[in-house]
């Protein structure tokens, strides 16, 4: 199957090289990453095209042949948009519907000065503290299932690092990272960003606009990329900060989950 979006495109080639694994269907991909089975957007489908009306349910059930001890649904679509018939029946079926926006950049706008350090996260504490703070974001009360999640997904961006792929930013505040991106190379040219985050007690401090441009001037500079790539919704203030980097819209990326309940 001959993936188009460069979202999609990105994702996989990071995926497969920090282990996971992708299985051609012809008409879709089965994406596992057996190391860290609860990673929503490690393990799911792709479809080439959205279904023939009346198959969304299907598509769902196919999700969970493959996957039959996933207590999540993630499916992605490699297609710019869904019918809103297509739409209402994915979400009948219990999904929710994200239409995304990839932007590209291949220059950078300098943000104002953030009152932190920025530096690369180098230490196992540095990615302990970044496992904190997803554990933060998620509000996971008892939060030892986000934790094993959250450290599984620090050693798959470690081996990208060790690789020479790229690095992650962390801005550091008495010591803990508050907001961190990472960007990583994908193909000739071309490196993606991959989970921004902010504690919420720090947004709105120019924190992530310094941690996406320190990322990206590392990618321009030293991995010897031409276009940086990033996604986010198309409201909020992550796409206000992207753009006010630099960054525009140049496609769509669709994606439908389902959580598990009480997530």
């Amino acid at each position: 199957m001959h993936v188009t979006s460069v979202g999609f495109r990105t994702d996989l080639a990071l995926l497969t090289a920090s282990g996971s694994v992708v299985e051609d269907r012809g008409t879709h991909l089965v994406v596992r990453t057996p190391a860290n089975p609860t990673y929503f957007w490690g393990n799911f489908i792709l479809l080439a095209q959205p279904p023939v009306p009346g198959g969304e349910k299907e598509v769902v059930g196919a999700f969970h042949t493959e996957f039959p001890l996933a207590e999540h649904v993630s499916i992605g679509i490699d297609t710019a948009d869904l019918s809103a018939e297509s739409r209402a029946a994915f979400e009948a079926a219990g999904l929710t519907v994200d239409v995304a926006a990839v932007l590209t950049t291949e220059e950078l706008v300098v943000p104002r000065e953030a009152a932190a350090e920025v530096r690369p996260l180098v230490s196992e504490e540095d990615w302990e503290s970044r496992a904190r703070l997803s554990c933060r974001l998620e509000d996971a009360t008892g939060g030892e299932a986000h934790l094993t999640f959250a450290r599984g997904r620090n050693v798959q961006e470690q081996s990208l690092v060790e690789a020479g792929r790229g690095v992650r930013f962390g801005a550091f505040v008495d010591g803990e990272v508050v907001s961190t991106a990472a960007v990583f190379r994908t193909e000739d040219g071309v490196a993606r960003f991959q989970s921004v985050e902010t504690d919420p007690a720090h947004r709105r401090q120019g924190l992530a606009a310094a941690a996406v441009h320190a990322a990206g001037r590392h990618a321009l500079d030293e991995l010897g990329v031409r276009t940086l790539v990033i996604v986010a919704d198309d409201d909020g203030d992550a796409i206000r900060i992207y753009r006010g980097l630099g960054f525009r819209a140049t496609e769509r990326q669709v994606m439908l989950e389902k959580r598990p309940s009480g997530d």
